[in-house]
This record gives C-alpha cells, sequence and structure tokens, in this order.
C-alpha cells in the first residue's frame, strides 16, 4: 500500500506539471499532439502498468469483461480520440481516469486489509512452540521446545507465563489465569487450576502449569477454529452469487451498448469523435466495481465484527438466514442452563442452613453421583472442619446412611425418610429435593436443580425485541423442570420429556408453520443436538470453550456459551445486509442517471470518473462500517 500511494502521489504531480505545460504555464514550447502524447504517458504509464497488464492477462486466459479491461479501453480510447478530424485531445482526462482507479484500489485495499485485521487476531492464537516435558537420565525433568504438530495425546507439556497454550488438554499441576479474548470476545480472564481443562488458542497470563493434552493439534481448538475462519469465504451470501451472476451478464451488455453507442449515430450523420467520446464515457461508468468489491467485502467485514466479539460465522450465505430468523429453537441443558447441578434452596426446620448443607456434604462425600457433587461444592469446608464420619451405609434406590457426630444422620429421598419414619414434606421449589433426617427426626431438605445461566432471560428480551416471532425450547427434562425455566425465561413455548428424534420432530412442525422466506434456527451444545442442528435453517452451537460436536455440527459457533450473543449475531447480520443493499442502490442508481447524461452528451469524463470510481470509493468506505458492531 505504501508503494501504491507512493505512485500515486507521484503521478498526481506528473499530471499537474504535464497539464502547466501544455497550458504553456511553465516551458513556453509549443509541443504537438504526439509530443504531448509521449508527456501524458509517462504518467499513464506509471499508474496504469499493472492495470494494462491484468487486462492482458484476462484477455489471454479468457476473461475479458472484467473492470481492468474496461478502464485499459477507456482510457486507452481517451489517449486515442484526439487523432481524430476535429476532436479534441483527451489526455489529462486519460491519466486521470487511471489515476482515480488506483486510489479506488487503494481504498478497496486498505479496506480489505482492515477486514483482514478484525479476522487476523484468530490467526495470532497460533502456537509457535510445545515446550514437551521428558524424563533426563537422572530421572529429572527436561523441557524440549518442539512443534505443536509432533506432540502426541497423553503427553505432558509445560506452559509458561504470557505463552499461548498449543494443545487441548487437562492440568496435572498448577494454577493460573487464561486470556480467552481471541476465542470469546471476553476480556475477563478465566482462572483456572488442577483438573481443569485449557484449550489451545488462550494466552497464559500468570503461573506456570503442567498440561497433560487430550488432543492432537489437528484436532485441538485453535485448528478447528482457524479452519472455519479461512473457510468462511467459500459460503458466498445471496447477495454475492447475484452480484456475480449479474456482473457476469452485465459487463458484456454495456461493453457492446458502448460499442452501438460509438457507432450506430455516425451512420445517421453524426460525428465519430463526439460519439467515440460518449461512448468512453459509457464504458468507464459502466464498469461495475463497486458492487462486485463493495458487496463481497461488507459480508467479509461482518464476518470479521462478528468473529472480534466470539461469533464464529462459517460464511456469509448464513447472514442472509440470521437476517430473516422467525424462530429460534433452544436445547435446555448447556444452552439455557449450565448443564451442572447446584444447589438453589437450603430449607432447615430442625437445624440451620450451614449445619443442613455440612451433614449432606459430610455423607455424600462417599457418593460418586453428580448431586453428590453439588452437595460438596456447596459446602467446600467438608474436607477440612475434622469431623468425623463412621458406619457409612448406602441404601439402593433410598440414600445414605452414617454416623456423624454420635448422631445417626440419613440423606437421600421420600423413601429413606418413610423408612426411618422422618415426618418430610414436599417442596415448592421445581429440582431434585434431598431430604435429610437426625436420629429419625426430620431436619429440612435442599433442592438440587440446573442452574439458569445469568444472561439466558436477557437472551430472550433481545430476541423479542427484534422482532423475533417465536422462542420455542425443547428439553428431555421433566416436564415440571421445563414448565419452570420456560416461565422463568419468558418464552413464547416449550416441550418437554423428548427424545432426541422428538426434537426432530417438533423442529419440522415449526419449520412448517413459519411463513415463507423466513427461517428458523437451532440452539444447542452441538454434542447431542447434531441431528437438530442440521435440520433447521441454521444451526448455532455453544462452542463450551472447545466443543469439537460443536464446532463441526454447526453453521455458526458462540465462543463464550452466552445465549444473548444469538441477538447480538441478528443485528450484525441484519446491519450487513443493510450496508451491502445500500451500496447496491446507491451504486446502480448513480450510475444509471450518469450513463443516460453521457448518452445525451450532458455528462463530461470528470462526471464519468466520480461515477465510477468515485462511487466504488464511497461504496468501499460504507462497507468498512460493517466492521464496528453495536455492542
Amino acid at each position: 500500500m505504501k508503494k501504491q500511494l507512493s505512485l500515486i502521489v507521484i503521478t498526481a504531480i506528473l499530471l499537474v506539471i504535464a497539464v502547466l505545460i501544455e497550458k504553456g504555464l511553465i516551458f513556453n514550447i509549443h509541443f504537438s499532439i504526439f509530443n504531448l502524447l509521449l508527456l501524458y504517458l509517462v504518467p499513464y504509464l506509471l499508474i496504469g502498468h499493472d492495470t494494462l497488464k491484468e487486462a492482458l492477462e484476462g484477455l489471454m486466459h479468457g476473461d475479458i469483461f472484467n473492470e481492468h479491461f474496461l478502464m485499459s479501453i477507456a482510457t486507452i480510447g481517451a489517449l486515442c480520440i484526439g487523432f481524430l478530424p476535429g476532436a479534441e485531445t483527451e489526455f489529462p482526462e486519460a491519466v486521470f481516469v487511471m489515476l482515480f482507479f488506483q486510489v479506488g484500489e487503494l481504498f478497496e485495499g486498505y479496506a480489505e486489509g482492515k477486514s483482514r485485521d478484525s479476522i487476523a487476531h484468530l490467526m495470532d492464537i497460533r502456537p509457535d512452540v510445545a515446550h514437551l516435558e521428558e524424563t533426563g537420565r537422572q530421572g529429572d525433568r527436561e523441557l524440549q521446545d518442539i512443534s505443536p504438530e509432533a506432540v502426541e495425546v497423553g503427553s505432558i507439556i509445560v506452559i509458561r507465563p504470557g505463552e499461548k497454550v498449543p494443545l487441548d488438554g487437562i492440568i496435572i499441576e498448577g494454577s493460573t489465569s487464561l486470556n480467552t479474548i481471541a476465542l470469546t470476545g471476553e476480556s475477563l480472564p478465566r482462572e483456572i487450576s488442577v483438573g481443569d481443562e485449557v484449550i489451545s488458542g488462550c494466552v497464559n497470563l500468570s503461573g506456570v502449569i503442567r498440561v497433560r493434552t487430550t488432543k492432537a493439534f489437528g484436532e485441538s481448538t485453535v485448528s478447528k477454529i482457524l479452519s472455519l475462519v479461512e473457510n468462511a469465504g467459500e459460503n458466498k451470501s445471496k447477495s454475492e452469487a447475484f452480484i456475480t451472476r449479474f456482473a457476469r451478464i452485465y459487463t458484456p451488455i454495456v461493453v457492446f451498448a458502448a460499442v452501438a453507442l460509438a457507432i450506430i449515430p455516425t451512420l445517421f450523420g453524426g460525428a465519430l469523435a463526439t460519439w467515440l467520446y460518449r461512448a468512453l464515457m459509457f464504458l468507464v461508468v459502466s464498469c461495475p466495481c463497486a458492487l462486485v468489491i463493495s458487496v463481497p467485502l461488507t459480508f467479509f467485514g461482518g464476518i470479521g465484527g462478528a468473529s472480534r466479539k466470539g461469533i464464529l460465522i462459517k460464511g456469509a450465505s448464513y447472514m442472509d438466514v440470521l437476517a430473516k430468523l422467525h424462530t429460534v429453537v433452544f436445547d435446555k441443558t448447556g444452552t439455557l442452563t449450565h448443564g451442572q447441578f447446584a444447589v438453589t434452596a437450603v430449607h432447615p426446620e430442625a437445624c440451620n442452613e450451614h449445619q443442613l448443607l455440612h451433614l449432606a456434604a459430610h455423607l455424600e462425600h462417599y457418593s460418586t453421583h453428580p448431586i453428590g457433587a453439588a452437595l460438596r461444592d456447596a459446602f467446600p469446608e467438608e474436607a477440612t472442619d475434622g469431623c468425623e464420619v463412621s458406619e457409612v451405609e448406602e441404601v439402593a434406590g433410598h440414600g445414605i446412611r452414617a454416623r456423624v457426630g454420635g448422631k445417626t444422620v440419613c440423606v437421600g429421598n421420600t423413601k429413606m425418610m418413610d423408612a426411618v419414619g422422618a415426618n418430610w414434606h414436599d417442596c415448592h421449589h421445581v429440582g431434585t429435593i434431598i431430604h435429610v433426617a437426625i436420629d429419625g427426626q426430620y431436619a429440612g431438605h435442599i433442592v438440587i436443580n440446573d442452574k439458569i445461566k445469568d444472561d439466558s432471560a436477557e437472551a430472550i428480551r433481545q430476541l423479542d425485541a427484534l422482532g423475533i416471532a417465536k422462542t420455542v425450547m425443547l428439553t428431555g427434562d421433566r416436564q415440571e423442570v421445563g414448565e419452570k425455566v420456560a416461565e422463568q425465561l419468558g418464552l413464547s413455548e416449550y416441550h418437554a420429556e423428548l427424545l432426541p428424534a422428538d426434537k426432530v420432530s417438533h423442529v419440522e412442525r415449526l419449520l412448517g408453520e413459519k411463513p415463507a422466506n423466513s427461517y428458523l434456527a437451532f440452539v444447542g451444545d452441538g454434542i447431542n443436538d447434531a441431528p437438530v442442528l442440521a435440520r433447521a435453517d441454521v444451526g448455532i452451537a455453544m462452542g463450551g470453550l472447545g466443543s469439537d460436536a460443536a464446532i463441526e455440527a454447526a453453521d455458526i459457533v458462540l465462543m463464550d456459551d452466552k445465549p444473548s450473543k444469538i441477538a447480538l449475531a441478528v443485528s450484525i447480520a441484519r446491519r450487513t445486509i443493510l450496508i451491502a443493499q445500500q451500496n447496491v442502490g446507491v451504486a446502480i442508481g448513480i450510475k444509471v442517471a450518469v450513463l443516460i447524461l453521457a448518452t445525451l452528451g450532458i455528462a463530461t469524463m470528470w462526471l464519468a470518473v466520480f461515477a465510477d470510481v468515485g462511487v466504488t470509493v464511497l461504496a468501499v468506505l460504507n462497507a468498512m462500517r460493517a466492521l464496528r458492531t453495536t455492542a
């Protein structure tokens, strides 16, 4: 771009000098028309040699009707028109057309660079090296720096502060915080320690960690995301496909129309120089640069802007679908909820909340059930409070009985309470109820449930505000759980206790109910919802910070698992489509107006240049707005 800018500046200076010489304002010398041509050929060839070369290569490869061909024919014609009897020289116009065309190319290159920069932050996540841990001859640990591609699954790697995580794996030693902004768009660091998963592409911020790799580099998150972004341009939007087809038909038509404009009027006595000049203007104006460049650039910018927010869109075609969504269907577990059991309510009766959680956590220490893990997480002091637990007995289908502090404690379901004679009662909260009894006396109960994500309700509100007609939840969970979640989030409808095949059936029904030329999106975790993701018009997956199935199966991946990003994706898509439509409307409108003026002899070559390159510059600048996101 620096070289191109230098050529533009030098050419502009040489053009001004040539005009001043021609007008006799400097070097008061009379130049013949041939000498003037040579004078103007210097800046013309300096700025136009690349365009002329592209036009020649297009002719040799059968790609005749492109913008380089049109510019070359129009400018060469302008250089030659002065040799016709009674015609004025158009040497300055010819150089200026080529000069301004290169200015347009400069703006296009700058805009493309900005668009690529918006996606390039994803390319920066590619790791350069992995520190592979090996056992030395003396039994000590040695580090060997190798390419991440050469690290085998199950190997131990060491990641130091400031380094990129080269491979997906599990932390076996150390703790740190991770910068995940390149993947999720979120600047808040993620705290991790032993047992937590790390994914490639993040940046280690603070501590040294040892990681056991769980995937080869080719299967790691960073590789899949890079592949996704690099191939995003393959799926063209309807607008892009239309413009491509339009240009292939439109360009030959206007070339032949220009030829007809130059020849036919002369058959009826028109001046050849006059109508040839108008035909050249016709060629300059009709060049489809503004459309061919700005529309794909707009979609490329939209995809880049979305990626900066952690929304990975696999192609511009999905922008069209997002912009016209009518129905959004959600899975529940892992999508609207966290997909993990947690304590949502504690209702003590014969003790306080702390004591109730204390007793339940101690007994559930001996359980491998996910509910046991939820209770232990709710009372982390259980492992260090020194309380003795003995005579532990797990009663199948009932719960656990043990001696804690000299008392018999039972933790389980209503059957366990009936067996020990405890006078239990039900709870108005929806979820799994864990009852506790001490020496046969009912002590209270704890409610375990899958917690709704913090921004799920906001996601539904935002979609409603965007005019999405239906928000539907499909879940395999119990009816009362589905009803409670749907009520809390304000969903249009819900269906519970569904098998995967039932979800597909409901999506088929919803597809049949939506209006024509509107679309349905399904949002899931990408693991057990692959059939529905594939059946929907667009599949949106929670990336899960490394869910292979999500990245593989979906058309759009939300890398930070936030449902609210769906509304942002819709807004970005609609804004991108609007910008593309603006560019098409303005470009065609101005071109048609100037084409009419050129045919009537009212327009000048300068106006023709504006109608082509000027409109292209305006369209490119407008397309760059797609890079900016509104949230």
